[in-house]
């Protein structure tokens, strides 16, 4: 088998992202209550475009939030089963911070390749959803700040997820053949239920990526073909 990259993420190409709407969120958002979050999304590119998603709060209790999907853009990209994704993204430093790197379609067909909250300071989520399985990843290295290389392997038999060049956790279960979903990229904010919503003297809360890609594995052609 060989690999071909197939997606370099260029947060600030229109045609590869849409900002600010999703529908992973009721009605395409803006805001998703039922999930805890305090989300209000935004289209404003100073949310989300340059790399650096950004939350900040509103008069109103909720949260105006930068969020980027390739749901509904013009290339309409999405990842497949045995496709890897490898990015590079710095953690936030603030309580109610709520990254997520993830994929989705049509209502579900959703992998998140990490989700984090600073009050578990060391602590990576990473959850098939497809097929349902997860771990708690624990790491010195994992740290509010932290800048954390991670890739993921969307296999039909076994999602597999590396740290820092080394593979954490195989999930057995993987995604099946046929899976596919569109990818998606946000800093949401807790509503403190489970994780602490931002401190009273927070007004804003970010968390950067500094590279996505994704390659696509094909068959080696026959010798001599």
């Amino acid at each position: 088998m060989s690999s071909r990259t197939v997606f370099v993420a260029d947060f600030a190409d229109e045609r590869q992202w849409v900002a600010g709407r999703s529908w992973a969120y009721p009605g395409g958002g803006p805001t998703n209550p039922r999930d805890n979050k305090l989300d209000h999304l935004t289209d404003d590119p100073a949310y989300s475009r340059s790399g650096v998603f950004r939350a900040t709060r509103r008069a109103d209790g909720w949260w105006d939030a930068g969020l980027l999907t390739t749901e509904g853009s013009e290339d309409g990209f999405m990842v497949q089963a045995g496709d890897v994704l490898h990015t590079h993204y710095r953690l936030p430093l603030d309580v109610g911070a709520w990254p997520a790197i993830w994929t989705w379609w049509e209502g579900g067909n959703e992998v998140d390749v990490f989700e984090y909250h600073p009050d578990n300071a060391d602590l990576l989520e990473l959850t098939n959803h497809v097929r349902p399985a997860r771990r708690y990843y624990r790491d010195p290295a994992v740290a509010p700040g932290a800048w954390i290389e991670q890739e993921v392997t969307f296999g039909a038999d076994s999602v597999v997820w590396s740290v820092n060049g080394r593979e954490v956790f195989a999930d057995g279960c993987g995604v099946g053949a046929d899976w596919r979903a569109f990818l998606i990229v946000n800093l949401s904010v807790s509503a403190g239920r489970y994780h602490p919503a931002p401190l009273t003297d927070v007004s804003e809360l970010a968390f950067e990526v500094g590279f996505l890609e994704v390659r696509r594995c094909t068959a080696e052609p026959p010798a001599g073909g």
